[in-house]
């Protein structure tokens, strides 16, 4: 009996790509090339499977466009917006996500982001790899300690939880804003705050961990910033619409916010240039689950999903 057709947009872990081999007709991404819509639809013809990842945007004319015996559409990832879900719906074109295995290494990340910005590494690495250094002085560089600061985080969720039990070992004091305050044994202890202005007010460091939706866009704007302690650090590794790019770009510039770490952008991989004109600024490209864990463990999370649909199940990891 044939095997079923999954198509991936693009190159997948080793381990992944062994499975796919295994288990389906996997027609792969070798060279990794991002697929314009009128390929990527022509070399999907036929696939039972299309496994995308958030590079690729699967708007309603393209889902339209995709083959009359698709049945699931798998992404590598916990968001999905870039995926027309009710386009999907009206295709009865199941869309399966990886929750739950990437949220230590975001946190990870999110953190790597505090003590990047805050203690000025990105300048100083980009220092000495200029060969500009010319040894230690009393005042070269001083960033912020984060030791002992308040972490404000937006969004408590599975990342943010982790970011804040991460915090602990820091002796942060750890607040929040969410749409409602979570269980006490959700809270670790987590101050919980209803509105922005205490929230932000509160924020010396303030860590973006929510969904990116049309409430959340550009929800840390002009006016939320001027909230903020004056030098607070921003870092955000959830979504870049959370942030309106010009208000933080005047912010960094007036030094109400100190400094800020960046592995998200509104558009990527296009990156607001005023950024990169910014010394006080890390950036990075999009590397939040970026482990070889987690990227495996995504991968059978999202592999596992596509093969329940095929089999007629409802998967755990069912979005629509």
């Amino acid at each position: 009996m044939a095997r079923p057709v999954l198509f991936s947009t693009r190159r997948l872990p080793p381990a992944i790509e062994a499975r796919a081999a295994r288990d389906y007709d996997a027609r792969l991404n070798p060279t990794d090339k991002q697929y314009a819509d009128a390929e990527l639809t022509r070399l999907a013809q036929d696939a039972d499977a299309v496994l995308c990842c958030p590079s690729d945007r699967l708007d309603a004319a393209l889902i339209r466009a995709l083959p009359a015996g698709l049945k699931v559409i798998g992404t590598i990832s916990v968001g999905y917006d870039h995926i027309d879900l009710e386009a999907a719906r009206a295709r009865g074109i199941a869309v399966v996500h990886t929750p739950d295995v990437l949220s230590v290494a975001t946190a990870e990340l999110a953190f790597l982001l505090i003590l990047a910005a805050a203690r000025r590494a990105g300048e100083g690495e980009r220092l000495v790899r200029s060969g500009r250094w010319t040894g230690w002085a009393p005042t070269l560089l001083l960033g912020e300690r984060v030791s002992g600061k308040r972490l404000g985080i937006f969004g408590l969720g599975r990342v943010g939880r982790e970011l804040a039990r991460m915090a602990a070992a820091f002796n942060m004091e750890v607040h929040y804003r969410d749409v409602a305050r979570l269980p006490a044994e959700l809270e670790g202890g987590a101050i919980w705050h209803d509105d922005d202005a205490s929230f932000l007010a509160a924020s010396e460091v303030l860590s973006l961990h929510a969904p990116g939706d049309h409430i959340t866009r550009k929800w840390l704007n002009a006016d939320r910033i001027a909230m903020l302690p004056r030098g607070a650090v921003v870092v955000n590794a959830a979504r870049g619409t959370l942030i309106d790019d010009e208000a933080l770009i005047a912010g960094l510039r007036s030094g109400q916010v100190g400094f800020a770490g960046l592995d998200v952008y509104d558009g990527e991989p296009a990156v607001h240039p005023g950024y990169r004109a910014l010394e006080h600024v890390v950036l990075l490209p999009h590397l939040g689950s970026a482990t070889v864990e987690t990227r495996d463990d995504m991968g059978n999370v999202v592999l596992d999903g596509i093969d329940a649909v095929l089999a007629g199940q409802r998967p755990a990891n069912l979005v629509s």
